[in-house]
């Protein structure tokens, strides 16, 4: 593949440690101990789907419930009825669902006094998977009993991880639409992916094509990895995943090996992403479904946001023109907005408001002089000092943008419009059209004042030549806390290099 909006350095390769073997955990209640004995003879050697039993004795029902306050995954209890007093097993059952309130375990009920606990009445009010009298319980009766206990606790099992992984893909998905940029939704990814899966030891790769999908695969760049930050400094990905990606990308569909999952989802755009995920040990089928549907989430969360990211960088130029447009007229150069829209940013920034706003004042602020569109030539463009006539219309601008943007729902615009409307109020009441003093103008206003005047000093025009830098930055130490928010004045004086960077880099 040709482009990807990837990272830099090379990718080391991880050893996954092989998995401790598991276990079912089964849980033997009973105060005779050949019973004990005779259960671990005759399940020795009982596998379940390639695992193992390991067996937990208790002899009373006080000792079985200190087992089950440790942090062990019983999956079936052998509980015998009459153990310390004639009714011990039927309150221990009692206690697991009620108390600790356990649904999950698979109870059997064993008695070798079927007289103090009939059958009927047990199975009727106690939730108990089945009750067996122990004299009629053979070898070959205890296995099929077990094997049923066990499919029954799978099932659940299943049924639990499908919740949880459906709950933490909804979850992903809310938090995809958050995102802003290709990387942060790459991170998000690999946030989430294990809660979806349930697992630890899981290395992930993303990459995400901005070629088209007919494309020839060549090259693949990774977008992150799991372990290395939300911005991985990598840009090699192993061969034996390329090759999965390759694999992937020619048949145009997700692939599933017993411990690897490549899902391929291709966007409406015609792009392509690509996820792998590896286990350490084998991945379940119930897992790799999981993967599916979180597979199929990211494709049309990728969409929406390179939607979004269309819609912004629109909107942006939008607002760049529209600006442009205005200064142009009045003989000023396009690189004023694009200054006054940093300039804007970065004390947003200093000052701390989060990422959205100073965002929205970035895209904004360019339109602060949209009002001007209503104002003749022969004032606008006059190059010397106006009459008091003149003045007054040339100060009806800021309401004009104002009435112009006031009615758009768009957050941009609806910024843009109290921009216009506040950028000539001054700190302490003097400015115009409202008179508004000190915090009563809103933070998107003061900003905008400050970095329209510290580029219109620094910059030529038609009525005059730009300052030199002292006398500029002069004048507005002398109007801090008159025209000018103090603790602003304050926040670019102390960052100057950086405001002097943005005003080299946009020269007129």
């Amino acid at each position: 593949m040709d482009d990807f909006l990837f990272s830099e350095e090379q990718l080391e390769e991880n050893n996954l440690e092989t998995e401790e073997p598991e276990y079912w955990h089964i849980l033997v209640v009973d105060d005779e101990e050949d019973i004990h004995q005779v259960t671990k003879l005759v399940l020795a050697g009982f596998t379940f789907e390639n695992k193992g039993l390991r067996f937990y004795d208790a002899y009373s029902a006080a000792e079985a419930k200190e087992f089950l306050k440790k942090d062990i995954p019983f999956s079936v209890a052998l509980v015998d009825v009459v153990m310390e007093t004639n009714h011990a097993g039927l309150e221990l059952i009692q206690y697991i669902r009620d108390e600790i309130e356990n649904h999950d375990i698979r109870l059997i009920l064993r008695t070798g006094q079927p007289g103090e606990a009939p059958e009927e009445a047990i199975i009727r009010d106690y939730d108990i998977n089945d009750y067996k009298n122990k004299t009629e319980l053979t070898a070959i009766k205890i296995k099929t009993l077990l094997y049923s206990a066990l499919r029954a606790h799978r099932d659940i099992q299943i049924i639990d991880r499908h919740k949880h992984g459906l709950e933490q893909i909804i979850n992903a998905s809310a938090n995809f639409l958050k995102c802003d940029s290709v990387h942060e939704f790459a991170s998000t990814i690999l946030s989430h992916v294990t809660n979806v899966m349930g697992i630890n030891d899981t290395q992930i790769y993303c990459a995400a094509a901005v070629n088209l999908q007919s494309s020839p695969a060549k090259d693949f760049q990774l977008l992150a990895a799991s372990g290395l930050g939300p911005t991985p400094q990598q840009n090699t990905i192993p061969d034996e995943v390329k090759n999965l990606f390759i694999d992937a990308h020619e048949r145009k569909s997700s692939l599933k090996t017993s411990n690897d999952y490549i899902g391929y989802f291709p966007t409406k755009a015609g792009l392509e992403t690509m996820l792998y995920v590896h286990k350490g040990s084998k991945l379940q089928a119930t897992e790799h479904q999981l993967l599916e549907f979180y597979a199929n989430n990211i494709a049309l969360a990728y969409d929406n946001l390179k939607l979004r990211e269309m819609v912004k960088e629109s909107q942006k130029e939008l607002s760049y023109i529209l600006g442009e447009a205005v200064e142009k007229r009045s003989k000023e150069t396009g690189s004023h907005v694009k200054r006054v829209a940093l300039y804007s940013e970065l004390l947003a920034q200093l000052s701390e408001l989060n990422p959205f706003q100073c965002e929205i004042i970035k895209l904004a602020s360019p339109l602060h002089d949209i009002g001007k569109i209503s104002i003749p030539d022969s004032i606008l463009n006059k190059p010397g000092k106006l009459t008091d006539d003149e003045w007054e219309i040339m100060k009806t601008h800021a309401e004009i943008g104002y009435e112009i943007l006031k009615n758009s729902s768009n957050e941009i615009l609806t910024c843009g419009a109290l921009i216009s409307y506040q950028h000539h109020e001054k700190w302490d009441g003097s400015g115009y059209p409202q008179g508004l003093m000190a915090d009563d103008i809103n933070i998107v206003g003061r900003i905008t004042a400050l970095a329209d005047v510290f580029d219109a000093l620094c910059s030529d025009r038609c009525y005059k030549k730009a300052w030199p830098l002292e006398e500029a930055l002069t004048l507005i130490k002398d109007q801090r806390a008159k025209h000018f928010d103090p603790i602003l004045v304050d926040l670019l004086l102390e960052n100057l290099p950086l405001f002097l960077e943005i005003k080299d880099r946009y020269p007129d």
